[in-house]
């Protein structure tokens, strides 16, 4: 005859969420993964129905009538948090000493795996939760590595957006994201001001001092455009030296002269490039929205060119606006 403990491992081996339990209810051995369940709280030794809430059959309340239920199925929550939901079958054992209730997770397996961390060797080796787990597993790296891939997807999409609109030398934006911007805010109806500057003397820098040279008075002028106008101001270069800087919102000519004396002083200061003084200036133009009433791209970039070719007849090294050249034509 096969004793008790004889009995509990080859029961745990086939399946570890079993009970064996005396005529009176009491645990007298736990699954291995039954009792990880509960780890704080040895499940030997206590009242089955202690620990265990039947929700069905609802006519069985007392341990009599449950050794009574052979080959019937249980469905039963823990008393206590968490109240997880579990199966069961009753298996009376010869000569009424007791029962081995086996339980199982049923429908309720993924919630117990998360909130009690059990895996595979947690399970009978025929069970077929193993199979479920398995395949959860297998959605879980299937979504995890689609998700790695959209995101990888969606990372290169926008570095190559922001590349389509960005000056490669210069890091600001170029004509094609100043079209869009301008777009934009015409169609919104927004106000704005635009300014066209031009770097005076550049290609003499490159003639003099090489291309290098070049790159560099341009990256200088970049940075300096970007350091004296707002974070939602678009800085653009269109050219080889021109640059259109759009002040969204901004059309007090006062404010727009103030930038743009700020942007001819700095410009002016000598750059050093490899113990080589560089020497540029900036003319600038600039056109306000409202002085047009519906405006469009083409007129705007027109007025300001036309404001820049003043302040190149006017000895370079200044700023125009196109409203005073306007007021002052017959």
């Amino acid at each position: 005859m096969m004793n008790t403990q004889d009995l509990g491992g080859l029961l745990d081996t086939l399946c570890p969420m079993f009970l064996l339990v005396d005529e009176k209810g009491h645990i007298r051995q736990a699954g291995s993964t039954l009792q990880k369940l509960r780890p704080d709280v040895p499940l030997v030794g206590t009242d089955f129905l202690d620990v265990f809430e039947l929700i069905r059959p609802r006519t069985v309340t007392t341990i009599p009538a449950l050794m009574s239920m052979a080959g019937a199925k249980l469905h039963l929550k823990f008393h206590d948090e968490p109240r997880t939901a579990l199966k069961g079958l009753v298996a009376p054992l010869p000569g009424g000493e007791g029962a081995v209730i086996n339980l199982s997770f049923g429908i309720s397996i993924l919630d117990a795996v998360r909130d009690y961390a059990l895996t595979s060797a947690d399970f009978s080796g025929t069970d077929l939760a193993i199979e479920l787990l398995y395949l959860v597993e297998a959605k879980s790296a299937a979504m995890e590595a689609s998700r790695s891939l959209n995101l990888r997807l969606q990372g290169a999409m926008l570095a190559a957006e922001e590349q389509a609109y960005t000056d490669t030398l210069t890091g600001l934006k170029n004509r094609r994201a100043m079209d869009h911007m301008l777009g934009h805010l015409i169609s919104s109806n927004s106000s704005f001001a635009l300014m066209h500057l031009d770097l005076d003397f550049f290609k003499s820098v490159n003639d003099r001092l090489g291309h290098a040279a070049g790159d560099f008075v341009l990256q200088q002028a970049a940075r300096i455009m970007v350091e004296e106008t707002r974070g939602d101001d678009t800085v653009a270069r269109v050219g080889g030296d021109e640059f259109v800087i759009i002040f969204k919102g901004l059309t007090r000519e006062e404010i727009l002269t103030s930038v743009a004396d700020r942007l001819i002083l700095r410009l002016n200061e000598p750059m050093v490039f490899q113990q080589q003084t560089c020497y540029v200036s900036a003319s600038i133009g600039t056109a306000v929205s409202t002085q047009f009433g519906a405006p469009n791209a083409e007129e705007l970039l027109h007025a300001a060119d036309l404001a820049l070719y003043q302040a190149k007849r006017d000895g370079r090294s200044c700023h125009r606006l196109y409203s005073r050249l306007s007021k002052a034509q017959p």
